[in-house]
């Protein structure tokens, strides 16, 4: 049988995914943009947080790690825990293994996906329509920022670069936020790396919102870990350790403690290297939260109340909402009704086989859509070194 799997993106998860499948000798057609959410979702000068030994894209052919990029393209090196990758040089690892492993990526996009009686009907920007098999969704962030309904109820057109509140995934040049007054929402790597990205790129003040009392905080150097605790790819601890060698055993655990891991595992903190470049250059507005957003003259206000019952009011020409990323079906508009309906949902994402598969057959999710099932590794590029063969294996039992 000729008819191919389709995986619908070409970021880490994506790449990775088609590799696999082809290495066990299926068809595979694979639509989308290549490293797109990295190139145009994430600020220019954005640091990887994961050690280069973590920033791999999993792909079961030899000489196409990170470290082997570095070899052949002269950049880097990228060998310890000490070095930092710039997001731009990702980038252009996952563009060379793109190049080398998937030449016959096809970018364009796919407008919609529906059941028929033997899989799946594709259909193009294009305007061809696909056959395929089995579909694997690995379309990373696209559509799935997340912005505090406060300030989601102040601007009824949407967030915007442009206008008074965004997403930060909506940024890839901060510096044309230059000379204007900026609240970063947030207390993540994300909001914080933001804050100062702006400072650096001259924004006349840069101020950080965040609700918990001491919500700003920084990892530990790589020689501050602690040394009796097991290392993992996001620093020494048995819960990281464990998490991350034992993706497979989260979907066992009951949905209110996957959903809570999910959200506060890995949770709320800057990068260890970040520290130095914040402190002195960011404004900090800590235990306080938005009980109500409004736009005055075209300038966002924002009230805010903290846990005592105090409060106060923050005006600036621009709020950035750095406030992540949910698993939303709705948001996947490119699947049908039909499809959507059919896929049940448990901790905030599709409920997944251990192979991937969701409740619809034939139909399988990788990447951030997966951490509800098997934890929060997947929000990560090591998570493809789980994700990727089991996947493949699953799909190759069912369609090969």
């Amino acid at each position: 049988m000729n008819t191919p799997v389709a995986v619908i993106g070409a970021g880490p998860y994506g790449l990775s995914t088609a590799v696999h499948l082809r290495a066990r000798g299926l068809p595979v057609r694979v639509f989308g943009q290549p490293m797109v959410s990295w190139r145009a979702q994430m600020p220019a000068g954005m640091l990887l947080t994961s050690a280069p030994a973590a920033s791999g894209i999993a792909v079961p052919q030899p000489g196409h790690g990170l470290g082997d990029f570095c070899a052949a393209t002269g950049e880097g090196p990228y060998e310890s825990d000490w070095d930092l990758v710039p997001i731009e040089s990702f980038v252009r690892y996952g563009q060379w293994v793109q190049q080398r492993l998937v030449p016959d990526l096809e970018q364009v996009r796919v407008v919609s996906v529906d059941r028929r009686a033997d899989g799946f009907e594709l259909k193009l920007d294009s305007g061809e329509q696909v056959g395929a098999r089995a579909v694997v969704v690995a379309t990373g962030l696209s559509g799935l920022a997340q912005l505090p309904p406060e300030l989601a109820a102040a601007i009824p057109d949407g967030p915007s670069a442009t206008g008074p509140v965004s997403h930060s995934a909506q940024h890839h040049d901060l510096s044309a936020l230059a000379g204007r007054s900026v609240v970063v929402i947030g207390a993540g790597q994300s909001a914080l790396e933001s804050a100062v990205l702006l400072a650096e790129a001259g924004a006349e003040s840069v101020r950080v919102v965040a609700r918990g009392p001491a919500a700003v905080g920084f990892g530990a150097p790589p020689d501050r870990q602690p040394r009796l605790r097991p290392a993992s790819p996001f620093g020494n601890a048995w819960s990281l350790y464990a998490l991350a060698q034992h993706a497979g055993a989260f979907r066992r655990l009951p949905v209110p403690a996957r959903r809570y891991l999910v959200r506060r595992v890995l949770g709320p903190r800057g990068a260890w290297w970040l520290r130095d470049r914040f402190t002195g250059r960011v404004q900090v507005t800590q235990g306080r939260r938005i009980v109500r957003a409004t736009v005055r003259d075209g300038r966002p206000v924002l009230a805010l109340r903290g846990a005592d019952g105090q409060g106060g009011e923050l005006v600036a020409d621009h709020v950035l909402a750095a406030t992540g990323y949910r698993m939303d079906l709705a948001a996947l508009d490119f699947l049908g009704q039909g499809l959507r309906t059919g896929i049940v949902t448990r901790a905030g994402g599709p409920l997944l086989t251990a192979g991937f598969r969701s409740s619809v057959p034939g139909l399988y999710f990788t990447g951030l859509p997966a951490a509800a099932s098997f934890g929060p590794v997947m929000r990560f590029v090591c998570g493809t070194e789980f994700a990727s063969p089991r996947l493949a294996r699953a799909v190759a039992r069912a369609y090969g």
